[in-house]
């Protein structure tokens, strides 16, 4: 940029245009040099080098998307249209894909692996249907969607008929697998006598060759489709009910067989089952005295409060059994929830017994006919040596206990306890 020159000849029009070319000049000058100081004093924040591992990663990653996305889509394609060896190993491809990232097995689903994965369930060959049966494990991991697409495809139509060729391993494949899609035959509008998933799981459940843990699948399994009430009345019918009482005296599978019971004992249908049953009530009475099983007392005990509720058959066959000391033991020394369920019982026998008393079965307050004038006074004695008589009782059998137990009782702690068994209702 250079000055402008001055002219060599002076006149008035030449020098104004001179000194307004040097005025804008300077001015342009003092703009520039204003501006190249200002980019002097700002410094631009310094960049973060990336180092060099992380875009090696990052470019890692990206490769190994794109071949995971390149061997699933493989796969697919053979598991639709492939030869049987090219489906093999095209599942055995899915399911160690499916192992890695929740995100892939969704991806799977929306491809449309599960439906030919259930047909081959039904396959005759028992290595390529032990294998489908474990991919669909894997698939269903995490994914309530891809267990709905499992039981719509018809999975429960899958289960192999002839049950007698299944060793452990592939029975407790299977119960994993159901156990896995409980959840979501619970949730839907799933019809359980159409199925065959009953009759598989009773084989399961009595095996010799099934293992406790492949039978505790099964449970849970039942435990689930028993929380819908329509489920739990065909279960209830279909002959579960006695297998769940022999496996209720196995303390690894007592908890859960006594869970199912209580479901089933709430529908009529249930209710009819247990009563009917040999082993009721002395199974379940036998399983209240376990005092290291706190939780099998409380569902025990839950089950017997619905049999003895409105049956006076079932108290009489129970009273029979020998409950009342079991009861009383419980109410003593059982958890707070047995303690209660417990003393609803003996609430039950003790009204039970005043109502039966007899005219000569002890003391007597007097017999009142309908119409004959009432002494309110008589009437109100007569309660209260009802109860006295009672409570003694209970007093008594309580301290026998407690002696028994630890070798040394609470008196007042007892007394207590009886006086609180009142009339008034106590929660389930």
């Amino acid at each position: 940029m250079s000055v402008p020159q001055a002219p060599k000849r002076s006149d008035p029009l030449t020098s104004w245009f001179f000194t307004y070319t040097k005025l804008r000049f300077f001015s342009r000058m003092r703009r520039f040099l204003h501006l190249k100081a200002a980019k002097k004093q700002y410094k631009p924040p310094e960049k973060v080098e990336k180092p060099v591992d992380t875009d090696i990663h990052a470019e890692s990653n990206m490769r190994e998307e794109s071949d995971w996305m390149v061997t699933l889509q493989r796969s697919v394609k053979r598991l639709h249209f492939g030869s049987w060896e090219e489906k093999e190993v095209a599942v055995e491809d899915i399911k160690r894909l499916a192992k890695e990232d929740l995100k892939r097995r969704k991806t799977m689903a929306e491809l449309g692996v599960i439906p030919p994965l259930v047909a081959m369930v039904g396959s005759e060959v028992m290595a390529r249907q032990r294998l489908a049966v474990q991919t669909l494990i894997e698939l269903a991991n995490g994914s309530f969607t891809n267990k709905a697409l499992m039981v719509e495809a018809g999975i429960l139509s899958k289960l192999p008929e002839n049950k007698v060729v299944l060793g452990e391993p592939d029975m407790q494949e299977f119960a994993q697998l159901l156990l896995s899609i409980s959840a979501a035959l619970a949730d839907s509008q799933f019809c359980v006598s159409s199925s065959r998933i009953i009759p598989f799981i009773i084989h399961i459940l009595e095996s010799i060759s099934s293992s406790i843990q492949t039978k505790d699948s099964c449970l849970t399994t039942l435990y689930n489709l028993s929380s819908v009430l329509d489920n739990a009345t065909t279960l209830a019918t279909s002959g579960v009910v006695n297998i769940l009482l022999r496996l209720s005296s196995l303390k690894e599978a007592s908890e859960k067989a006594l869970a199912i019971l209580g479901n089933l004992a709430v529908t009529l249908t249930g209710e009819k089952a247990l009563e009917s049953d040999q082993m009721v009530p002395d199974r379940l009475i036998e399983v209240m005295t376990w005092d290291d099983r706190p939780k099998c007392q409380e569902l025990s005990a839950y089950v017997l409060m619905i049999l003895a509720h409105r049956s006076s058959l079932q108290r009489q066959k129970m009273a029979k059994a020998g409950i009342v000391p079991v009861l009383l033991e419980v109410a003593l020394l059982g958890t707070p929830l047995a303690q209660k369920r417990a003393l609803k019982i003996l609430q039950w026998f003790k009204n039970e017994r005043q109502m039966k008393m007899g005219p000569h079965s002890g003391p007597q307050v007097g017999r009142i006919s309908i119409g004959s004038p009432v002494n309110p006074r008589e009437v109100d004695q007569g309660k209260k040596l009802m109860m006295k008589i009672v409570k003694q009782s209970l007093y008594k059998n309580m301290e026998t206990i407690t002696r028994r137990a630890n070798g040394e009782g609470d008196s007042s702690k007892l007394k207590s306890l009886v006086i609180s068994s009142s009339s008034k209702s106590l929660p389930y």
